[in-house]
Order: C-alpha cells, then structure tokens, then sequence
C-alpha cells in the first residue's frame, strides 16, 4: 500500500479564535461539515441511478448546464503519489477519483492534465449516444459488415454491439457516430465537457485505410486528458448526465472486466498505433465494492508497444498499490 505524502490542497478549517461564541461558530461549522460528508456518501455510487434531465434522442436537445472541467467543480483534496515501480520506466500518468471521499489522486498530475487523442476509450460514449439515438437497441443489436478485410479477423463479419464493443471495432462504431449525426454528438460532448469537444475532422484524419476506419476521436481534431476522463466517467456512472439509466446500465454491462465477488472492475482499453507503431495507450474505467466507488484512467506513451493493454496491466498495479483493486 501506498504511503500517501502530505496533501497538497486540504479542506480549510476556520481559525479558531478566543472565546465562547467562537467555539459555538467552529463547532457548528464542523457539525455542518460532518452532515455534509455524509450527505455525498448517502447513496452509495449506484450505477443504475438516473439523472433528472431528459435523455437525449436521435436529433433532440441537450437541455443540460455543461459539466465543469474545473477540478475544484467535484474535489476538495487532492494528493499526489509516487507510483512509478508501476510504470516501469514507461512514460505514463494515472489518476484515480473517489466521489465518496470527494478526493484525487495523481501520479504525473501536469501529464494527467495534457489531452490527447481518446482513441478507442471514445467507444463508451458512442455506445451510449448510440443507444439513446436509437441507432442500436441492446447488445445483440448487429450491423452488416461490407466485405472488406481487416487486418483484425474479428472485424470480418456481421457484429453486435457486444462483439464490436470487445474487440474494438472501429467500423462498427463509425457507422453508429455517422448515424447518430454531428449536431446530437456536439451536443453531447458540450454537455459532458468532454475534453476539447472538438469533432470539427469528422471524417478523422486519415491514418487508417481503409477510410471507414478513421473518425475524430482517432488521433484527429478530440483531445481529452485523463482527468477530463475521469470527469466525463463519474458524471456518467454516478446519474449525473442526460444518459438514461438503462443505456448507462448496459455499457457498464460491457465495460465489466472482472468481478472477485466483493468487487468487480470495469474498463475500456485504447491503443493509438501511427505509423506502424503503437505510441499511446489507455485504459479508463472504475473500480466498484460495496462502500464506495473508485474512477480511474491512465494513458502511456512510448515510441512503441504503448498498448492499452499494457496500460491496463500497469492501472491493475496502480489500484492494487492504491489498495483500491485486492
């Protein structure tokens, strides 16, 4: 387990100043702050939670107030750790966000802070946008493969949701930000405040042939960094976004990566491959027990093999250091 360093940022106490009314006022204020820490671990991290905005439906209206990216916005302490013997000497960063604890965590916090390019990770939001459109109905919703083949063997046959989500495929989930449409994902990306929001090369920026297998998120005009990550998920998973709490509910469904009986983790991975080489790799997600939630994201980059893999390999040792994942 991690021996965590003094806080950076701590919950500010009022001075204490002489006199009885001055006790009274420090007293109630922590009396108040008590209530309030209980107040935000009430209900406990409920992935089936709804929101009380409306869902968004294909071509409808995101009537929502955008979600801060400001990190004060969801946080009141913040701590940074050394977990570098999880990284091996790999160029990387991680964060970790309990909403509970109303706490960070930060290993390489101005690289946590840097946006790039989301890559496959983007695949939980189309997923969801996806499903509240209507363009896909659940998880053996299938669409037809045109005959080409890729590279990915799995890729070479009609898919559902459930295998496209798998095995990443990137033309199953173009076909679904094509039919969902530019004006409802801006929208969406707005509200989340996901990132830099920017969908402007829509047709991607041609580093995959053939051209079906290129879109914004993939290493074109999205950037997003791991705490924007971290953000987007907890609005998500915690019912504090336009998602409805059934298409929420079934991507974590296919987000699960393993579950031990007391916890269970779920993710998903991304791997940005230019030029023949494998140079940024993601793997974001939560960790969810009983007591509370745990979200995180990590992002490598290396000249080669910065696989998502390898980036979930390395958060697996990160949350166990953590004493997050057993």
């Amino acid at each position: 387990m991690v021996d965590f360093p003094p806080l950076r940022h701590a919950i500010v106490r009022p001075a204490l100043r002489k006199g009885t009314e001055a006790m009274k006022a420090t007293a109630i204020f922590l009396i108040l702050t008590l209530l309030l820490g209980l107040s935000s671990c009430a209900h406990p991290n409920s992935l089936s939670s709804s929101s009380s905005a409306p869902p968004v439906t294909g071509g409808g209206q995101w009537e929502q107030t955008p979600i801060s990216s400001d990190c004060s916005a969801f946080c009141t302490v913040e701590t940074t750790v050394d977990l570098s013997d999880c990284f091996q000497g790999i160029n990387g960063c991680a964060v970790v966000y309990s909403p509970c604890d109303q706490q960070l965590w930060f290993y390489q916090e101005s690289l946590c802070r840097q946006q790039v390019s989301p890559f496959s990770t983007f695949k939980i939001i189309s997923a969801l946008l996806g499903l509240e459109a209507g363009v896909i109905k659940d998880e053996t919703s299938t669409l037809d493969y045109n005959g080409t083949q890729y590279a990915n063997s799995a890729w070479n046959d009609n898919l559902t949701l459930a295998q496209a989500f798998s095995s990443s495929c990137i033309w199953y989930f173009r076909q679904v930000i094509d039919a969902v449409g530019p004006e409802v994902v801006q929208q969406a990306l707005d509200t989340l405040s996901y990132g830099n929001c920017d969908i402007s090369q829509c047709e991607g920026s041609g580093i995959n042939q053939p051209e079906n297998l290129n879109g914004f998120w993939l290493d074109s005009s999205l950037r997003i960094s791991p705490l924007e990550q971290v953000q987007a998920l907890a609005s998500i998973f915690e019912g504090n976004s336009p998602f409805s709490s059934s298409a929420v509910d079934l991507v974590s469904h296919l987000m699960l990566v393993e579950e031990n009986g007391t916890q269970s983790i779920y993710g998903k991975t991304g791997t940005g491959r230019v030029n023949g080489q494998d140079v940024n790799g993601w793997f974001i997600g939560f960790v969810e027990n009983a007591d509370n939630t745990y979200f995180f994201a990590s992002n490598i980059q290396y000249q080669k093999h910065a696989t998502g893999k390898k980036a979930s390999e390395i958060t697996l040792s990160v949350l166990s250091d953590l004493n997050i994942w057993r």
